[in-house]
């Protein structure tokens, strides 16, 4: 056989290596249940976080919900999640058995809003400020994991503030990434309005948080809020923080464009050990996502500042939510987060993180 033979047989190998290796991933995901927030009766020494969520999702399906119509319009909720005593930094406890609030999370209240004016009126009425922490997850993510991960990272972190999760129709599917890249646009007119709403007030504020794919539809929608002139909004965005995002390093260059200023700090948290974006990379033409750049020439002359966390990776979920999943990693943000709040300049524009001794 001709080496050009060989030379193509190794070049094709090497090329389908990768989504080979992601099918069989996807399928062994697939098959593996999905848990389900589940009702409990809080220990004396819990800790209860309320989450406050808007959704597209049908509130009775708060599991996967692969293949099925997205709904139209937003529902609202709040649940109050119980933080075991067991709890360890960047875990969520799923239960092995029955729910036991000793050991697990566990949902101890919830209550529905029959109007997008009372969910608000809620949110800032829980606690005493007028900034807001707005959740945005990311692909392949369920109700349930939503919410107890919007939980963990208020627990955490000792977040203050009252906070919203937006959940928008993820197939919480691995084999759901073109579903869910469809819904992210399907999704926007939704945040916008949420954001609009959030932001209503005299004094009101937000923060925002998001993950992964959650990244671009945050994204997108302060691009059209910036388009429509609503320039009120986006002043009243305090600080963004995309974590491992999903997105096109170009087209994430545009989004910024048409923004124009972006709210200050917008930080970037990239990690080159994140596997699930690896993956996406292969998915959407071996282009390196935003959350892997190993360089601050990607986003030359962009107002953001990029916080590296490789060398805080611990394996946990593919490397995929390092800040929020790593112990290490929530230790040292949680000490450049107090930093920064003390008026002393914690978020340089490229920062490369390490383990500490």
């Amino acid at each position: 056989m001709s080496d050009t033979s060989t030379v193509l047989r190794t070049t094709c190998r090497s090329r389908w290596a990768p989504m080979v290796a992601l099918g069989l991933l996807s399928l062994l995901i697939a098959c593996t249940p999905r848990q389900n927030a589940a009702p409990g009766v809080p220990t004396p020494d819990s800790v209860i976080e309320r989450v406050f969520v808007a959704t597209e999702r049908a509130l009775t399906k708060i599991g996967p919900t692969f293949g099925e119509p997205r709904n139209d319009g937003l529902r609202y909720f709040r649940a109050d999640i119980s933080i075991p005593p067991t709890h360890q930094p960047g875990q969520i406890e799923w239960p092995e058995g029955p729910a036991d609030a000793a050991t697990d999370f566990v949902v101890t209240d919830t209550h529905v809003y029959s109007s997008a004016s009372g969910f608000v009126q809620a949110v800032r009425g829980h606690v005493k400020g007028e900034e807001h922490l707005l959740f945005v997850p990311g692909y392949n993510n369920t109700l349930s994991e939503s919410m107890y991960r919007l939980a963990q990272i208020k627990t955490d972190f000792k977040t203050p503030s009252a906070s919203v999760l937006f959940s928008w129709p993820s197939a919480g599917d691995p084999r759901g990434y073109i579903y869910d890249r469809d819904s992210v646009l399907y999704a926007r007119d939704d945040l916008e309005e949420l954001m609009n709403r959030l932001t209503a007030g005299p004094n009101d504020r937000i923060v925002l948080l998001a993950h992964s794919m959650g990244s671009q539809l945050v994204m997108e929608a302060m691009r059209q809020a910036a388009i429509k002139g609503n320039r009120k909004m986006l002043s009243r965005i305090n600080s963004v923080v995309l974590m491992s995002p999903d997105i096109d390093p170009d087209v994430f260059r545009k989004q910024a464009k048409a923004i124009g200023k972006l709210p200050q700090p917008f930080l970037i948290f990239v990690s080159q050990e994140d596997k699930a974006l690896s993956l996406a990379s292969f998915i959407t033409g071996r282009k390196p996502r935003l959350g892997v750049i190993d360089s601050p020439e990607v986003v030359e002359g962009l107002e953001v500042q990029v916080i590296d966390f490789t060398a805080l990776s611990d394996g946990e979920g593919l490397n995929h939510a390092v800040p929020t999943s790593s112990p290490a990693a929530i230790s040292v943000l949680s000490g450049m987060i107090s930093q920064a709040q003390s008026g002393e300049r914690a978020f340089k524009d490229y920062m490369v993180l390490t383990k500490q001794p």
